[in-house]
Parts: structure tokens; sequence; C-alpha cells
């Protein structure tokens, strides 16, 4: 086929393959290959339009096949329909496949199908055709067909076809599978599958016959009790009353000789009697009910028959040896042959269609493990015995745990001897399973009942539930989980320090000027409380709610406690000067070195200097360059603000940090996470190193499973694990009683011009043709370089283009681009009324841009804050404008450097011209003006370019609950893991959107 002309035909084969089902194979057209799947399942929704049909390219026979599920292929073999532009050529098997799945859908939706029985195991299920006599014209169309296909050898392989469509029926149809689930509960699937041990019984199971029997039966286990050992005895139950179980008793003490020698005969007297009290309407039906119920039994379980103590000569010449062998089973049990009914002859009988009563507590026994639990000694935590840090060693006993049972090592080494599966202890059954038990008293004579345990690993087994305990040699398979019993001592530390509700509240210092809301004073009790044993702690309040208030008042509580020696705090350095200033207004006592630029102190200079104060405070940039002045001193309190810049492990700045000697460790962030899980590994590892295993292990056992497979389970241990040395509150909280003024979030949808779509097309194209024989680095580089460009001819051609505004003045005219005209009409509207904003971009050439046109625009001074802005540059820039006696309405940030650490509650308006694509950052930047101080609403525009990516990742955004609601976020990275066929739609220009 040229292009979609029609001026080539493609030819259509279908057949099925032994272990695949069938296949549609197409011949490749030139043009066609990458898009024959959507072309040819244009107009079928059930597959999805194609999408959920796999795929498979013979490139030495120039054939694609598109393998489809059973069901999938009768629904689309059935009624074909490809795009009308495409012209198809059938073959005649092909055609042959299409009008015999007409046949099967038409059967299918009429119920003309049924069991075979022929084909029926215990391990899969056959179904076949059953046309009513009445449907002539049908039977004739099925008999006309089934010649041609068996001349192809396929009728075998398509009577499968009708089974595994009615399987996928019942696999996927909800309808389908309630039906199934009715007739299997009606009947039992035992019963079905096996059909019992005689056909009335079977019919009856399934309801083609009515059962008359005025009770039912069933063979029940009873337990030892002080007369008898485990018994196996027939039940009756009355079957209108369905009331409890009657357990019958042996007819009288005979020997199993007797029993032997009368079973044989049907007058011989059966081996259990009615009881007197029995319903007179029994009697009659007793006798047969019973005879057959015993040949049942142990025809389900021939190993269960018990032996004729004598020869067959001793018993008679006469008596059927055979079938006697083969009747009697056993009704007194050993202890192991208890627990093999339990286990596996019980089930037996359950599938042939025979009912079995277990003892009630057996299904909560059967799924009890056998349980390493440390207990911490009552000592622990104690006044007497007071705990500083992670890696304090804490005195335990071994016990051993099964259910409700605990069982000191003397008890569990004692049982496991006895080699018993089922045992009662303290009153209540327990089993222990032979592996489990053998890798126990192994693992405890090996570490004679000891392992050392950390105060680390006492608080990981009980907030997670376990932890792993190794072995001693890689070689040797023998890993345990443990679980921890705390004492009362650890209990009571750990809740106050999960609810820092519980914590006693230090007094505010007498040095702090002003007043400490009173979660504020929670949090700095909290950061007291953890000092106290040697913890460190991350405060993760919401922006806005006052961290940096909460550290100045816990480090003049420390500092009034009596220590001596100085502190350190490393930021951002565009957010020093603001640390400045509110230690000037909170805390005018407090001695502060700022040790920043170049002339601040080194070597000696610098650690005589850091010996007179308080507090020193420096940036991230200078700690790897001055890291040999930082780490000669022993700091007391050691604080990163906005810490999430650790977050990379691996970074020299990262190392450097981790590196400087202190007594006590705190990070501040509103963003515990921004991206990534290790991102909050690299957090704790600097709070508490080690509290979260090793970055790999950390990796294996928690990044993976919940970035990965989103597992539910683990992101709930995962807070649990997490919680104790996080503090995070939120500005709604109704417990915080800020009373804040609301934050109203709007987008401002904007259309492209016909420069910026022709533009967006061009990339687009050059994107999906390069990724056609890209792979790796090469093509996520390919999709985030687009993604940048993208972006960028979303704000303004210039910017994508890289015109200079000095050579040609007329390049960033506001007229090719819809978002500059909106935000100037908007800043311009915002001045109207007196107020103020912020606008956010990621490009300085943008923010550049943004400054010049809206002080032209506007008349009034528009400062641009970026990371090359100088530290008394932006100190100026923010002080006039939140001085709102002084002229001003707009204040243009980049988003690194003005998304974090800033106070500019003058702002009420909140604008992002361009998006990070990650709400956690956005929402760091929006609360430079949503936060204490504001009194105002504060009004949040987020620009979004209709019919781009934009629109369509703000969609995703809007509609997909986000994992950093619960643990994590994520970044643009996601992108680059879609299929190419999904970065055509996400990318794809929708043209209806463009300005006209």
């Amino acid at each position: 086929m040229r292009g979609y002309t029609g001026a080539e035909i493609i030819t259509i084969d279908g057949y099925w393959k032994d272990g695949e089902g069938i296949i549609i194979a197409v011949r490749h057209a030139a043009g066609l290959t990458l898009r024959l799947r959507q072309l040819l399942f244009a107009w079928h929704e059930a597959s999805w339009y194609g999408s959920e049909v796999e795929e498979r390219v013979d490139e030495r026979l120039k054939i694609t096949e598109m393998i489809m599920t059973p069901l999938h292929a009768m629904d689309y073999l059935a009624s074909p329909e490809s795009v009308r532009l495409l012209q198809t050529e059938w073959t005649t098997r092909a055609m042959q496949l299409h009008e015999l799945a007409k046949l099967l859908r038409q059967s299918l939706l009429k119920g003309w199908y049924a069991p075979d029985w022929s084909g029926w195991t215990a391990d899969k299920r056959a179904w076949k055709l059953e046309i009513p006599a009445s449907e002539l014209d049908v039977w004739k169309e099925w008999k006309r067909i089934v010649p041609l296909i068996e001349e192809q050898g396929d009728l075998e392989a398509l009577r499968r076809w009708l089974s595994e469509i009615v399987e996928e029926l019942i696999a996927t149809d909800e309808k389908v599978a309630a039906v199934w689930r009715a007739a299997v509960s009606a009947s039992g699937e035992g019963a079905i599958v096996m059909k019992a041990t005689d056909e009335d019984d079977w019919l009856v199971s399934i309801g083609l016959k009515q059962d008359n029997m005025p009770f039912r039966t069933a063979l029940q286990l009873l337990e030892p009790n002080d007369e008898y050992g485990w018994r196996l005895r027939p039940a009756l139950q009355d079957r209108a009353e369905g009331g409890r179980w009657v357990t019958l008793e042996p007819a009288a003490s005979r020997s199993i000789q007797e029993e032997f020698e009368d079973f044989s005969s049907q007058d011989a007297p059966l081996r259990f009697e009615l009881h007197p009290d029995a319903p007179e309407e029994w009697i009659p039906f007793f006798e047969e009910r019973m005879r057959k119920e015993e040949f049942k039994w142990a025809s389900a379980l021939p190993e269960w028959i018990e032996s004729a103590p004598a020869s067959s000569e001793e018993i008679g010449e006469g008596s059927n040896s055979e079938q006697t062998a083969g009747t009697l089973i056993k009704t007194e049990l050993s202890d192991s042959e208890a627990w093999d009914f339990l286990e596996r002859a019980s089930v037996k009988l359950l599938a042939a269609g025979s009912s079995v009563l277990l003892p009630s507590w057996w299904e909560a026994v059967r799924s009890r493990k056998l349980r390493l639990k440390a207990k911490v000694k009552s000592s622990v935590g104690s006044s007497e015995q007071s705990m500083f840090g992670l890696q304090q060693i804490v005195d335990f006993d071994w016990k051993l745990a099964v259910g409700n049972v605990d069982m000191s090592e003397a008890e569990f080494m004692r049982l496991a001897d006895e080699n018993r599966r089922l045992m009662q202890i303290g009153g209540e059954w327990v089993h222990l399973d032979p592996d489990d038990v053998e890798r126990l008293r192994k693992w405890l004579k090996k570490n004679g009942g000891k392992s050392s345990l950390t105060m680390r690993d006492v608080m990981e087994m009980h907030l997670r539930g376990t932890t792993e305990l190794g072995p001693e040699r890689q070689d040797e398979d023998d890993t345990l989980t443990a679980e921890v019993e705390l004492n009362e001592h650890l209990t009571a530390w750990i809740s106050k320090l999960n609810e820092s509700s519980e914590l006693p509240l230090v007094e505010k210092p007498a040095a702090f000027q002003g007043e400490l809301r009173h979660y504020q004073l929670q949090g700095v009790s909290w950061l007291a409380f953890l000092r106290k044993f040697g913890l460190g702690g991350c405060l993760a309040d919401d922006m806005g709610l006052g961290k940096t208030i909460q550290f100045t008042a816990y480090l003049q509580h420390v500092l009034e406690t009596g220590v001596k020696g100085p502190s350190l705090l490393i930021c951002p350095t565009s957010v020093i000067g603001n640390w400045e200033k509110e230690l000037e207004r909170f805390a005018p006592t407090l001695r502060v070195l700022v040790h920043y630029g170049p002339r601040r102190a080194r070597g000696e200079e610098f650690t005589a200097a850091a010996a007179e104060v308080d507090l020193v405070i420096t940036s991230y940039a200078l700690a790897p360059l001055d890291e040999e002045e930082l780490s000669s001193i022993q700091w007391d309190v050691f604080c990163l603000d906005e810490a999430q810049n650790i977050k990379n492990y691996y970074t020299k700045q990262s190392a450097a940090i981790r590196g400087l000697p202190s007594n006590h460790r705190i990070a501040l962030t509103g963003t515990p996470m921004e991206n990534r899980l290790t991102e909050l590994w690299s957090l704790y590892d600097f709070t508490n190193p080690g509290y979260l295993g090793s970055l790999g292990e950390f990796r294996k056992a928690v990044v993976l499973p919940i970035e990965r497979e989103r597992d539910e389970a683990l992101i709930t241990e995962l807070q649990r694990w997490v919680k104790p040395f996080m503090l995070r509150r939120v500005k709604k909280d109704p417990a915080i009683q800020l009373s804040l003024p609301e934050k109203n979030e709007t987008r401002t949808y904007l259309s492209l011009t016909v420069e910026q779509g022709t533009l967006y097309e061009n990339i687009v194209s050059d994107l999906l043709q390069n990724l056609e024989s890209a792979d790796g680095l090469q093509r996520r580089g390919l999709i985030l370089s687009a993604l940048t460009r993208l972006k960028q001819v979303c704000n303004h051609p210039s910017l994508l283009l890289k015109e200079d505004i000095l050579t040609t003045r007329s390049a960033w005219d506001p007229e090719r681009s819809n978002k500059v005209l909106r935000v100037l009409e908007m800043v311009e509207e915002i001045a109207a009324e007196g107020e103020r904003c912020l606008i956010f971009t990621q490009y300085v050439e943008m923010g550049m841009t943004l400054k010049r046109l809206l002080e032209e625009r506007i008349g009034l001074p528009t400062p641009f804050l970026y990371g090359g802005v100088p530290k008394a540059a932006r100190d100026k820039m923010i002080e006039e404008f939140q001085d709102e006696k002084l002229p001003g309405c707009a204040f243009v940030l980049s988003l690194k450097a003005g998304g974090t650490g800033l106070n500019l509650t003058a702002a009420n308006h909140v604008i992002h011209f361009d998006r990070w694509w990650n709400p956690a950052v956005e929402n760091q930047a929006t609360d430079r003006a949503f936060r204490i101080g504001q009194t105002r609403n504060v009004q949040v525009h987020k620009y979004v370019t209709l019919g781009t990516l934009e629109e369509r990742i703000d969609d995703m955004i809007t509609r997909k609950q986000m994992l950093n609601d619960q643990v994590v976020g994520q970044s643009e990275n996601w992108i680059t893991e879609m299929s190419t066929d999904e970065l055509r739609e996400l990318f794809t220009l929708r043209k209806q959107r463009l300005k006209g």
C-alpha cells in the first residue's frame, strides 16, 4: 500500500497456533508496519482498539503476527472492521475462522454450551457446544463449517478455542463468573469435577435430581480427650432444620476381624448405630445411606483403608476380600494420622463431594506460623537504665510464639525433640511445621540463644512488625524473621515519639522574643525529647508553619540548659539573609556568625571565631569547599534548612555534610521527598545514620516494591517506620488552628499561536522519527530534550529559537505568545487592584523578558530573582517587595532560586507561568505567599497551553492519586519510561486548540 490511497491490498491470514491460540498474520506493507495494528483494530473496542493485542514481526518472512486472547479473537473475527482507507483481502482459512467465530459468538450469547465431561479433569475444565435440535439453520451452518475446518486439521484445536473462550469469560466477566460461582456453591466444585462416586449423588449435587434424604451426612474428626485419642466418626444433621450435627458412635465393641467378616454381607450389622432419639423418618434411609457413605469415603481415601488382621482363608473362602479391603476406613487415628487427615485427606473428601467436619480451631491453627520473639528486659528504658542513641545494645530474652501461645527456649527445644505436629499448650492447640522447627532449632543452637540487638533493631522490629536475622555465613540459608515484645518503658517512649501531643512541653525560652503557638512549642519539645535520647529528627511542617521559629526556640532552650559550644546551620544561599532577619527578630541575644563570601574566615581564624558564637550559618555550596574548617569543630546542634538539598547521596556536597561531627542532627524541610524514595533514605541517613539500613538494602526491600508495584501494605509499613523521627503538620490541620485565609487554585488555559503550533509539530515529528532507532540512554535523552523544547515553545518562540533581544528588539514580541499576552494583562489587572503577585518560571531568559515587558507595561519596578543574583541584591529585592509603602506589583522568580525559604506575604497572587510537573515543588513555591503572616486570600494561577503536552500532563496529574500524598512524589523522569505510542499520544498537538 502506498500511503493510504488503497493502491495496494494487504492479505490477512488466520490460523490456530498451539500454546498461543488464534493468530492473525499480515504480510508487510510499505509504510504500514508501525500503524498496522491501529488500522486493523481501529473500531475494535473490546481490545481497546488493538492496544491489548500482542504484535510480533518476523523480519525474515516479512510477516506481522497479531496474537489475541481467545475471547478477543472470537469477538474480532465475528465482525472484523478496519479503517475504511485500508483495503484487505482474507485467505480461505481466515474466512473459515470468520464464519466459525460468528457461530461461536451466537452460541455463547444464546447459552448453547455445556461441560464436556470427556475432557474434564481435576486440573482443567472442558466445554462443548450444545445447539438445540430446534435450531435447524444453526445446525446446517455448523455441519457446513466442520468439514472445512477438519480438512485443515484444526478441528481439535478449535474445540479448545471454545473451552478457552468460556474459561476467559469466567476469569474476566463478573456476570459470567457470578453464575459459575453460584453453580459451584450450590453443588460443590469437587462434585462437578469428580462426579462423586455414584451417578445419583452427582445428579443430586448439580440439581438434576431431587434429594429425598431427611438428613445430611459428614465425616467428623474428633479431637482427643481424657478417654480417647483422635477419632473419625460419621455425623448427621436434620436437612429441614439445619441444626447441630449429631455424632454417631460404634454399634458395639467389635474387633476389626469381625467388621471385615461382616461387611461383605449386605445383612451384616452396621459399624455405627443411629441414636435412639433420632427422628423416626430417618430410620428407613439410615442403613442404605451409611453403607454408601462408607464406600465413598474409602474410595476417596484408599490409603486410609484398615487392613484385615487375618488372611483371606481365615476370613472365609466365600468372602469378597477385594471389596472388603476397599470399604473399611480407619476410625481411630494417631497424632500423625490426625494431622494428615486435617491437611490432606479432608481435602480429597471435599473434592469427591463428601462433607467433612473439622475442629473449629483448625483454620486458625493452620495459618499460624512459628515466630521468633525478642522480649526486651524490663529494665531497658527505665530511669535506672536510660538509652542514648540508636546503636545502644539492648538486653532481651528469646521466646517462641505460635498464635497466642508463648514458649521459652527450653520449652520449645523439648517440644521439638518430641517431633509432634499437633499439640496442646496451655489449653490451646498449636501446629509446628517440621521445617520451621528445624530451622529455629538450628539457629538457636548456633547463636546460643542470643544475638546482639541495637535500639535501632528494636525500633524497626516494632514499627515494621518484623526484621530479618541473617545467617552467619553467606552460603547458609537459615535467615529468620523475628518480632519484638517491648516492655512498658519502651512502649510509652515510642508512643510519645509517634504522638507529639503526648510529650511534656518544655518552657518557652526566656530569651525568645515573641509568642510560640501551641503546635510550635510542641515542635520545640519534640526536638528536646529526641535530644535527650541522642536521636536526630526531621521537622517537616508544611511551608509557612514556622520551622525557622521552632529551631530558633529549640536552640535557645538548649543554651539555657547550660550547654556550651557552637551549633551549625547550613541553608541555601538565597535564604541566609532571611535567617539573619528572623534571628535578629526572635533571638537578638543569640551570637551568630555568618560564614559566607570571599572574606570569610579560614583555618584557625575560623575555629577561633566559631568558639565565640552560639550559631554559625553557612551555605550548601560552601560545605564541600570549607569541609576542613567545618569538620574541625564538634558541633552541638547541626541543622540543615531546606534539607532536600542533600537528597542525592552521592554528591560531594552531601558526603561533606554527612561527615561533619555533631551531637544532635536536625533536618528542616517542607518536602521530605520530591521525587524518589531514596531521597527519604538520604534525609534519614543524615539525621539518624543507619536507621533505614544501607542504601542498597533500602532500595531492594522498600524502593523497588513501592515505586514499581505501588505495594500499599509496604507503604503503610514504611509510614510507621519513618513516623517517630519525622514531625509533619499541615496548615489545614484543625489542631494547628492557624485560621489562614483561603488558597484558591485555578488553571488559566491558553492556545498556541499558529507560529508556536508549527514549531511544536516539527519538534514532535522529529522526536518520533528519531525514537525509531534509539534505545536506552539515548532514547531517554531524546525525550527529555524534546520535553524541554516543547515547554519552551509553549512559553514563547524566541525562547526556543534563542533569539537575542539586543540584536532583534521585535524578537520577543508579546503577540507571538498568548501566554505572554495573558500574563501582561493579568498583572495589569492585579496592579489596578493595588495587589501584588509572584511569577515563577524555570527559564532565566523568560524571567528577564517578563521583567522588561512588565516594567514597560505597568511602569513599576519588577525585580527578577534567579541563581546568579548576589546575596546583597536578593536581600534588597525581598525587603523592598515586602514593603508595601514602596511602589511595586510583580516579583519574577526562577523556581529553583525563589521556590524555597522566602517569606513574600506581600503578594496574594501566585502565577506559575510554566509548570514543573511536580506538585510538591510547585506547592512549595506557592507557599512563599501562603504562609503565616498572610492576611488575604491567595489566588494561584497555573498556566496550561491547550492541545499540548501541558494539558495532557496536567490532566494526568489531576486524575492520578500521587504516591507523594502517601510517601513519595514523581518528577518528569516518568515520561521517559513511556512507550513510543504513549509518547505520540502525549506530545501530539491537537490542532483544534490552535489560535485561528
